[in-house]
C-alpha cells in the first residue's frame, strides 16, 4: 500500500482518466477479489488464510490496485486496517461488478454437481430465533454443500445491509416506502400485548393502552420498529409517571410476559406455536391511529439473485406463502 495510507493521509488526487490497458489490467488480475475479501476481513492475514494464498501476494494484489487507481485503498490504525473514502466506493461497486460473476461460478458449479454458493441473510430478532432456524435446517437437508452466513440486527439496518449489497436477503420490519427494496412476501401485523392466560387481563379481547398501563408492562427499547410505533401512546398522558420496562430483546419480552407479571408489547410474528399452547395469549390494541407492523422478505432492487440466494429466497417465498393460506 502508499506509504500516504499508512499515515492517515487523505486520498490523493486521481489521473485524470484510467487508460484501456489500465482499466482491462485492474479487471484481469484478482485484484478486485482480494480488494474485496480485505475489505470484509479487514486483514491480509486472515485473507491469506482463507485463500490459501501468501499474505505477500494479498499485499501484492492489493498494491497494484492501489498503483493502478493512484490512490490508497486502506489506512493502517494500529494492528487493523481501515478503508479510506476511496476504498469504500470501490467495494460498493466491486460487489455489484462481483456478483454476476459469483452467478456464474455458481451455475457452472452446478453443471459440474459440485453445488457450490453462499446465501447472505440479515434478520431481526423476532425472525431470527424462531422461524428462520427452521428454514435453514430445510434449506441445508436440500443443499447440503451451500454455505449460509446469517446476521442478527435492528430492521432499519437489515435494509441499509440489502441496499448496501452486504447480504443478499432480509427478514424485517418495513417502516416506511423505500424504493431502493423490493419486498417479495409481507404480513402486516397488529400490535398488542402478549400475557400469561391467567392474567388479569386475558379475558380482555381488544384492551386499550391505557387499559394495559394499569398494569406491569415491558416495550422494545428505541430503535425496534415496535417502539416507534407505540412512543405516542406511550406518552399521551403527560401526567402519568409509569415505571416499566424496556429490553432491546423480542425473545426478552416474551419471556417477561410468560413470568406472569408482565404483560409485553410485541406482534404475534414468531410465537404462533406458544400462543396455540393456549399457555399465553395475543390480543391486539383497540386504540384508533395504531397502525399495522409491516414485516417483509427484502431483496435489493434490480438485483439478480445467485444461485445459493435464489434457492433459499424460493425456500422462503414458499413458507410464508404456505403459513399465510394456514391463517
Amino acid at each position: 500500500m502508499h506509504r500516504e495510507s499508512r499515515k492517515g493521509v487523505g486520498i490523493m488526487q486521481p489521473k485524470a482518466g484510467l487508460s484501456s490497458a489500465s482499466l482491462a489490467r485492474l479487471f484481469q488480475t484478482p485484484s478486485l477479489i482480494y480488494f474485496v475479501m480485505v475489505a470484509e476481513t479487514l486483514s491480509m492475514r486472515e485473507t491469506a488464510r482463507r485463500l490459501n494464498i501468501a499474505s505477500s501476494a494479498v499485499a501484492r494484489q492489493i498494491g497494484h490496485l492501489e498503483q493502478t487507481l493512484d490512490m490508497p485503498l486502506f489506512t493502517r490504525e494500529a494492528r487493523r486496517l481501515r478503508l479510506t473514502p476511496a476504498g469504500e466506493i470501490l467495494l460498493r461497486h466491486a460487489r455489484q461488478l462481483a456478483g454476476p460473476l459469483e452467478a456464474a461460478v455458481s451455475e457452472l458449479g452446478l453443471l459440474a454437481g459440485m453445488k457450490t454458493g453462499t446465501v447472505r441473510i440479515a434478520t431481526v430478532e423476532s425472525v431470527g430465533l424462531t422461524i428462520l432456524p427452521g428454514l435453514v435446517a430445510a434449506f441445508g437437508a436440500h443443499y447440503p454443500s451451500l454455505h449460509v452466513d446469517i446476521r442478527m440486527a435492528s430492521a432499519s439496518e437489515v435494509i441499509d445491509a440489502v441496499v448496501g449489497a452486504e447480504v443478499d436477503i432480509g427478514f424485517t420490519f418495513i417502516a416506511k416506502p423505500n424504493r431502493e427494496i423490493e419486498i417479495a412476501t409481507r404480513r402486516d401485523l397488529p400490535i398488542g400485548v402478549v400475557m400469561r392466560a391467567d392474567h388479569p387481563l386475558a379475558g380482555e379481547v381488544r384492551p386499550s393502552f391505557a387499559t394495559c398501563f394499569a398494569h406491569p408492562f415491558a416495550v422494545p427499547r428505541r430503535g425496534l420498529s415496535i417502539r416507534e410505533m407505540i412512543e405516542p401512546f406511550l406518552h399521551q398522558d403527560a401526567s402519568a409517571r409509569r415505571s416499566y420496562v424496556e429490553v432491546n430483546s423480542i425473545r426478552m419480552l416474551f419471556e417477561l410476559a410468560k413470568t406472569g407479571r408482565y404483560l409485553s408489547f410485541m406482534t404475534p410474528l414468531g410465537i404462533e406455536q406458544e400462543l396455540a399452547s393456549g399457555d399465553v395469549v395475543f390480543r391486539p390494541i383497540a386504540d384508533k391511529g395504531l397502525a399495522l407492523n409491516r414485516f417483509g422478505m427484502v431483496i435489493r432492487a434490480g438485483g439478480n439473485l445467485r444461485f445459493a440466494p435464489a434457492a433459499f429466497f424460493n425456500l422462503a417465498s414458499h413458507h410464508f406463502n404456505q403459513s399465510e393460506e394456514l391463517r
